[in-house]
């Protein structure tokens, strides 16, 4: 069986726009943690009517430690 190796899951490079504030938050033993949500635009033509589309999608960052 092969070994399933966590660690390359954990990366995502999205770039976006902040939709509101950053919220910065300490746990109990003073590690930092920083929440914030973006927005993601994605433009594309419709091959069918040759027409712009445009979608936005919404993420919710959680970032620990040194990133926060």
């Amino acid at each position: 069986m092969a070994e399933l190796r966590l660690g390359s899951l954990n990366y995502v490079a999205l770039m976006g726009r902040v939709t509101q504030e950053p919220e910065l938050k300490y746990t109990p033993k003073g590690t930092p943690i920083c929440n914030f949500n973006i927005a993601v635009n994605r433009r594309w033509k419709n091959k069918e009517t040759e027409e712009w589309k445009e979608e936005t999608s919404f993420f919710r960052v959680t970032t620990l430690g040194r990133g926060a």
